[in-house]
């Protein structure tokens, strides 16, 4: 039990710098304003996303659709303009979508390995494989944004700390498991769309992160490809 403390907060040490801060920061609340006449730079595919009769024209009800959706994602401002970052979000959960049951069907995650836990920054995606059988997933995450990437390759968990805190930052980060330095998947209250993302951790929902944490163990494989769109 001492080891396990002692080798606990070496690992504090380590991961304060960089695991505490991808909980929340950049996922600033969504300042309150009124819609906009304006029309945006991709509004007929942003009323084509959300459903609204496509004619590149803002109009009262688009507005407050984009506005909703904005709000949702934690977009801001969120006005209602339909602007790149907003379609760059919904053009994504697009291609997320597009995966369907198949997220390795390029295979550029090393599957023969046993279990491992595939990170796809490209899409935002991650699953969880055993061999070519699809174990969970895929689920969208949230990883780090331009300046403090989720790094790539070939890691492995080392550390899980299920009610994990940064007493620094007093950040919360349930389900904690470590795999690279202080980056780790674990669970994040805020849209997985979030921009711009994270300090380097894989945010995951509350639900996928205890999915994930029952799934996973020390030793286990976890692959990170790909590159995380605007970074």
């Amino acid at each position: 039990m001492g080891d396990i403390h002692r080798r606990g907060a070496v690992t504090l040490g380590i991961t304060a710098l960089v695991a505490p801060l991808t909980l929340a920061l950049g996922a600033a609340p969504a300042h309150a304003a009124s819609c906009t006449a304006t029309t945006g730079t991709h509004q007929k595919q942003v009323e084509k996303f959300l459903g609204r009769p496509v004619d590149g024209k803002q109009s009262t009800a688009d507005c407050k659709a984009v506005k909703a959706f904005q709000t949702k994602h934690g977009i801001t401002p969120n006005a209602g303009y339909a602007g790149p970052v907003t379609w760059g979000v919904m053009n994504l959960m697009n291609k997320q979508k597009a995966v369907g049951k198949n997220p390795n069907k390029a295979g550029k995650c090393p599957v023969n390995k046993g279990r491992i836990a595939c990170v796809d920054l490209t899409l935002q995606l991650s699953w969880i494989q055993d061999g070519k059988k699809l174990v969970y997933g895929p689920v969208p995450v949230r990883t780090g944004r331009d300046g403090y990437e989720t790094r790539t390759g070939l890691k492995k968990i080392y550390w899980r700390n299920i009610a994990h805190h940064s007493t620094i930052y007093d950040v919360p980060m349930p389900y904690s498991q470590f795999f690279d330095g202080g980056q780790a998947f674990h669970s994040a209250n805020v849209s997985m769309w979030n921009p711009p993302g994270s300090r380097g951790c894989v945010n995951m929902t509350k639900t996928d992160a205890k999915k994930y944490w029952s799934l996973l163990k020390n030793g286990d494989d976890v692959y990170v490809y790909g590159r995380k769109p605007g970074t």
